[in-house]
């Protein structure tokens, strides 16, 4: 984005400044040039956009954001002069769409999505996410397919019109800082138990502690409307894998591919636990000392989890019953500030009775 051989440094307080005002968008590359240039501060204007890479970077090199107006901040949403259409062709952004269409081909081809169904995004500035489009099989994506929306669900780029879908991407966005990629999507074995009001038990096998943990399942509503979005808000900032009652599931990380990591992790656990399930002799369980361990290499990695969050959360949940694999939700699962309403819990409370009830439990 600016020549490196002759950057135009200032002085100022002893602080070493390149002057990137000329620029629109600011991407990870000119961030590391900077830094390469020894600048501790960057001088922009006031309506200039930084990706989402870009901003972690200039945070991670300590460098301090000049040039702007005091309303000013690292996400300014750009004026209607072409630079959402300029920030969705950059090589930041097409790595991303690159991805994205990659992620798509692998759930398709694990069976995770069928026809038209789930979809993937990013977060490319704090203010801007590339997703994809509606209507679209995943394994058919091109970087040509895809979208840019703001954080309301405007679009702002691309030629085909975003997913519905994208109003839940956008509340795990909103909810947790930390989130720049999610993926939904609708893998059969983590589904069986989204339809039928369980989750699977804790301290079974060491990968699921780690990448996943404790399963919460959000309460159903009409897929691609707000209620439905919202669902998912009561759950996301200590887990990052939710399933989605009579639906699917939905996983947040850093990377898309990190994302659709942990769809792999929770549906190869889900079953895992179905075909130990015909062996007839209950399941084993890792001891709550082994599985403590387990979460401090998980709060090391930095990945949420409810029983970090809250010290009443038992380590291992297990069901009595020998042989059992599968549980009730758990209250542990809820972030206690965004506990539900008193008629979702009824409503939750009425549909997990009337599942034990029909299964003779």
């Amino acid at each position: 984005m600016y020549d490196s051989g002759n950057p135009n440094k200032t002085e100022a307080s002893n602080m070493s400044s390149i002057d990137l005002r000329q620029h629109k968008i600011i991407t990870l590359a000119d961030v590391e040039q900077a830094a390469r240039a020894g600048a501790k501060e960057l001088l922009l204007r006031a309506d200039a956009v930084l990706t989402q890479d870009a901003a972690d970077a200039a945070a991670r090199y300590g460098m301090a954001l000049g040039g702007r107006t005091a309303s000013s901040t690292a996400a300014s949403a750009p004026s209607g002069d072409g630079k959402w259409d300029a920030l969705f062709r950059t090589p930041e952004a097409e790595a991303v769409k690159a991805e994205i269409c990659a992620i798509g081909k692998k759930l398709w081809m694990r069976s995770y999505v069928d026809g038209n169904g789930g979809n993937i995004s990013y977060r490319l500035t704090p203010e801007a996410v590339i997703c994809t489009p509606t209507l679209c099989s995943k394994y058919d994506l091109t970087p040509a397919d895809l979208c840019l929306v703001d954080l309301q669900g405007n679009q702002l780029a691309g030629l085909r019109a975003r997913t519905s879908e994208i109003l839940m991407h956008l509340e795990i966005y909103k909810a947790v800082p930390e989130a720049k990629a999610v993926v939904h999507c609708h893998p059969p074995h983590a589904t069986a138990y989204a339809i039928t009001a369980r989750v699977p038990p804790t301290c079974v096998i060491p990968e699921y502690e780690v990448f996943i943990g404790r399963t919460a399942l959000s309460p159903y509503e009409t897929p691609g409307t707000q209620k439905f979005a919202e669902t998912v808000i009561p759950f996301v900032k200590s887990h990052n894998s939710v399933l989605l009652a009579n639906h699917g599931i939905v996983c947040w990380a850093d990377t898309v591919t990190h994302a659709e990591w942990y769809a792999e992790v929770l549906d190869t656990y889900c079953w895992t636990l179905m075909n130990a399930n015909q062996l007839g002799v209950p399941l084993s369980h890792i001891p709550s000392d082994k599985a403590t361990d387990l979460l401090a290499i998980k709060k090391k990695l930095g990945l949420p989890d409810s029983r970090l969050d809250d010290p009443s959360c038992a380590v291992c949940e297990v069901q009595d019953r020998p042989g059992s694999i599968s549980l009730p939700p758990s209250q542990c699962a809820v972030d206690v500030s965004e506990k539900f309403s008193p008629e979702a819990e009824a409503i939750i409370e009425a549909v997990t009775r009337a599942v034990l009830q029909k299964l003779g439990r």
